[in-house]
C-alpha cells in the first residue's frame, strides 16, 4: 500500500505541484515542532512560535509532543491552579480571545508550568500583552512580570516571578508577530504550499496512527481522490481526507467521488 501512496506522486498532473520550497519537507519540518517543544518542556527554552497553516497538524503535535514528555494536560479543569502544584509537570492549552489583564492571570497562575497559546493571536497583537510577553520570555535569571495600574483582583499581585515557558501556536504569517517576541522564541514556521500540504497528508498516513479504525485501502482511496482535485478545493486540511475517508467507508448509495468531490469543491 505504500508503493501505492507514492505512485500517487509521480503522475503527471500532479508532478509540477511538488516542487521543494525549502531545504527540509514540510514532514521534516514537523519533526522539528517536536524537538522545539522538547527542548521548551525540557527548560532549555523559555518560548517556541510554531505558525503556518492551519488543519494540518500543529496543536496535535504540541500536545501530543508535551504529554510524551510526562507533562500533564489540565485544560479541561477551569478550576485547577497549576501554580498551586508545583512539583508537578502541568500545561494548560488557552484558546480564543484574551485580553492583557486575563493573560496577567494566566501567566500567574501558570507560572511554574507550560503555557500553550492556540489559536489566541490577540496576545501577539495587544500592546500591553506584548510587554507582557516580553518579560515572560526573557533570558535572564529573574523574570519578573508587572502590572503598573492597580489591580481589582486582591488574589493577584503587583508583581511576579515567571518561572514557567510559554508556547505559541498561529496561523499568522511569521514576520507580522512582534519582533521582540520572535527574538525571545525558537520559531518553527510550517507554511505549506499545496503540494506540501499533500506531502503532509501522506506522511501522516504512513504513518499508521491516522484513523486506525479504517481500511487503509480506504485512507488511500481518500488521498488519491483528494491529490486528483486539489487545486479545486475549497480549503484543504486533514479534515478533507477525514470527510472523504468516512465517505468512502460508509458505503454511500451512489458514487462516493461524487459526493466527496461536491463536499470538497462546492
Amino acid at each position: 500500500m505504500t508503493d501505492r501512496i507514492k505512485r500517487i506522486y509521480t503522475r503527471k498532473n500532479i508532478e509540477p505541484m511538488i516542487q521543494e520550497p525549502s531545504m527540509f519537507n514540510i514532514n521534516e519540518r514537523f519533526g522539528f515542532i517536536k524537538n522545539t517543544i522538547e527542548m521548551v518542556s525540557g527548560g532549555f527554552q523559555n518560548s517556541s512560535i510554531i505558525c503556518g497553516s492551519g488543519g494540518l497538524g500543529k496543536s496535535y503535535t504540541v500536545v501530543n509532543t508535551l504529554i510524551e514528555q510526562g507533562y500533564e494536560n489540565i485544560s479541561s479543569d477551569l478550576g485547577l491552579v497549576a501554580a498551586d502544584f508545583p512539583e508537578y509537570k502541568l500545561f494548560r492549552v488557552i484558546s480564543g480571545y484574551s485580553t492583557p489583564k486575563a493573560l496577567y492571570k494566566t501567566l500567574y497562575d501558570n507560572r511554574n508550568s507550560v503555557v500553550v497559546f492556540d489559536d489566541c493571536d490577540a496576545v501577539l497583537k495587544d500592546a500591553t500583552a506584548v510587554n507582557l510577553l516580553k518579560a515572560a520570555l526573557d533570558s535572564s535569571e529573574n523574570r519578573i512580570i508587572s502590572w503598573g495600574s492597580s489591580i481589582k483582583d486582591e488574589s493577584l499581585p503587583s508583581t511576579f516571578k515567571f518561572e514557567g515557558r510559554v508556547i505559541f501556536i498561529s496561523n499568522m504569517n511569521m514576520m507580522s508577530i512582534d519582533q521582540a517576541i520572535r527574538s525571545r522564541s525558537m520559531t518553527i514556521d510550517v507554511s505549506m504550499t499545496l503540494a506540501e500540504k499533500l506531502e503532509r497528508m501522506t506522511g501522516i498516513l504512513e504513518s499508521g496512527s491516522f484513523l486506525p479504525e479504517h481500511e487503509m485501502e480506504h485512507k488511500v482511496d481518500a488521498l488519491e481522490l483528494i491529490t486528483r482535485l486539489a487545486s479545486n478545493v475549497k480549503e484543504l486540511t486533514m479534515r478533507s481526507l477525514v470527510q472523504v475517508t468516512n465517505i468512502r467507508a460508509a458505503n454511500v448509495s451512489g458514487d462516493w467521488r461524487e459526493l466527496s468531490t461536491y463536499v470538497l469543491c462546492g
